[in-house]
């Protein structure tokens, strides 16, 4: 057991530990190595507690290897001994754990434990877990000293967490408002609706830290919603399915208006939801779409089962998204009515056009061939006023190609993909300072496939998004060049760490997007490692 000086040389290594780590996670577990190191106890737990302050949603060890961890099964959800300290929230301290009848015994597999010792930590008033610590080392129980060094570190815990979350709700605010910019941006340079609704639909799932996103939309049949929109882990299976407002969470948060969180959506009884109905998903936040009061879609974000709990504050988070997609499909419905209205007028000013100007030359030129007829008896007459006629409908031609060209694109419509792209790439550099970005296009690949620029743009997007978020390299190239007389080739490339192309399909990096999004255009997905190190991704793409 460590002396006094020991003792306080730890807890002030501890305070001075904590203030300098910024990472919420990596301030969690550093609570609980340095509880059992100062109370000298072999295992130590902190459990942090749900919303409600009822549950444990997230529970780190120390002293149980990961093998331990996986042969004791579930997490502990707050009952017995864990329960008790829960509903009081103040320090327990035990000589023997069974000796205690709040006590319900270990799962199979758990290691032997007999004393113990509880802290709670709490955080302006309210309780945010608690430490667990057992297996005093080099006596039979935890004294009165070892409590009162935990309760000290428990109260440096509060600061130091609380230091984490702030740092963590600025970075997620900064983040947030980037992604706002990239939206808006996307919406300003002419994207289209499932363009900023995938970008709306990844960016709340990444910024909550989510393993799937989708957003569903009111059908124009009463009753039935359909996802629109799908990232992440069952992509493939869910872009595109129909089901039934009534039992599902979509349907839920439409009828009162408000978004909801949900611990374990595996649970849940409303089983219309795609999300609830293939069991994989836990923690769940749906939150509606609304505009001028009426409900009209859901977008929800899910983390698999047994994932840590969503608070309150990812939830407020997700519903600025949801808003935030209400606003651009009412921005893309109000273009497409005032495109129709605009395409209404320029028919009434071509019909006009064509009325006044050609109909009225035909007509001029009808009547003067009718006229002609009294120069049947003067070839020459008659051969000067046909040519004059054949002139005039020359002109008439002229005219009607003027009309027909004005009103096809233009050639420079072709060069939108390519300027796509390096606007993906720009909003990527944003934030990303440290990585180096090249866009190389082939004009003529560009020229092939302005038909699939959405398809493509997807396609990249995701790519990007992947190596940024995962690869941990300094450098990212896009290529899009024709690869033969039939081929176009998308390739994206980073200088990374790589990945295990299977355990990484497993955990919804977006890879199964990104094979049905090149499946889509007829293509296939190749992913393989590139030159130096690093990632290299290409999508074949038949033009």
């Amino acid at each position: 057991m460590p002396g006094e000086t020991t003792r306080e040389e730890i807890l002030l290594r501890a305070g001075l530990t904590l203030a300098s780590e910024l990472s919420l996670p990596d301030v969690l577990q550093k609570i609980v190595d340095l509880s059992t190191e100062v109370a000298g106890a072999k295992y130590g737990a902190l459990g942090v507690l749900t919303r409600a302050g009822t549950e444990i949603h997230d529970f780190l060890t120390h002293g149980i290897s990961k093998e331990e961890r996986a042969r004791i099964g579930a997490l502990p959800r707050g009952k017995g001994l864990l329960g008790a300290l829960i509903r009081d929230a103040s320090p327990l301290r035990l000589e023997r754990i069974q000796s205690d009848p709040r006590s319900v015994g270990f799962p199979a597999n758990h290691p032997p434990m007999t004393s113990f010792l509880g802290v709670p930590i709490a955080i302006r008033g309210r309780v945010f877990g608690n430490l667990y610590l057992t297996e005093k080392q080099g006596a039979s129980a935890f004294t009165e000293e070892d409590q009162r060094a935990v309760e000290t570190l428990a109260a440096q815990a509060a600061v130091a967490i609380e230091n984490a979350r702030l740092y963590d709700e600025n970075f997620r605010a900064r983040r947030n408002l980037q992604a706002m910019k990239d939206v808006a941006d996307l919406i300003l340079q002419g994207g289209d609706l499932e363009s900023v609704l995938f970008l709306i639909a990844t960016s709340a799932r990444d910024l909550v830290g989510g393993e799937a996103a989708t957003l569903a939309l009111a059908t124009q049949q009463p009753g039935r919603l359909v996802l629109r929109v799908a990232v992440g882990l069952h992509a493939e299976e869910f872009v595109g399915l129909e089901f039934s407002a009534t039992d599902s969470l979509a349907g839920d948060v439409m009828t009162t208006g408000k978004g909801m969180v949900i611990d374990d959506a595996s649970r849940d009884p409303r089983m219309n939801q795609p999300i609830v109905r293939t069991g994989d998903f836990g923690p769940t936040i749906v939150t509606p779409l609304i505009v001028r009061g009426r409900a009209f879609g859901a977008l929800s974000v899910a983390r698999v089962e047994g994932g840590v709990a969503f608070f309150d504050e990812d939830e407020a988070l997700v519903s600025r998204f949801a808003d935030q997609a209400a606003i651009a499909i009412e921005y893309f419905r109000v273009q497409e009515e005032l495109q129709r209205l605009m395409l209404i007028d320029e028919r009434e000013r071509i019909a006009k056009d064509l009325h006044d100007d050609i109909i009225q030359s035909l007509f001029a030129e009808g009547m003067a061939l009718q006229a002609a007829e009294a120069m049947v008896n003067d070839p020459d007459a008659m051969k000067q006023r046909l040519s004059l006629a054949v002139d005039h409908i020359d002109r008439v031609i002229r005219d009607l190609r003027n009309y027909i060209f004005g009103l096809r694109p233009g050639v420079m419509a072709d060069r939108q993909l390519e300027r796509t792209l390096r606007d993906l790439v720009e909003n990527f550099s944003e934030g990303n300072e440290d990585i180096r970005f090249e866009v190389r296009t082939d004009p003529e690949a560009v020229s092939l496939l302005a038909g699939r620029a959405t398809d493509v743009t997807h396609a990249a997007r995701e790519a990007v998004s992947n190596a940024v978020r995962h690869s941990g390299g300094s450098e990212i190239v896009i290529v899009l060049e024709k690869a033969g007389d039939d081929i176009a080739v998308l390739s994206i490339s980073d200088n990374g760490k790589g990945f295990d192309l299977e355990e990484a399909a497993g955990r919804g990096h977006g890879l199964a997007n990104l094979r049905a999004r090149a499946e889509s255009m007829g293509g296939s997905l190749h992913i393989g490692g590139a030159e130096g190190g690093g990632t290299h991704v290409v999508v074949t793409i038949p033009v």
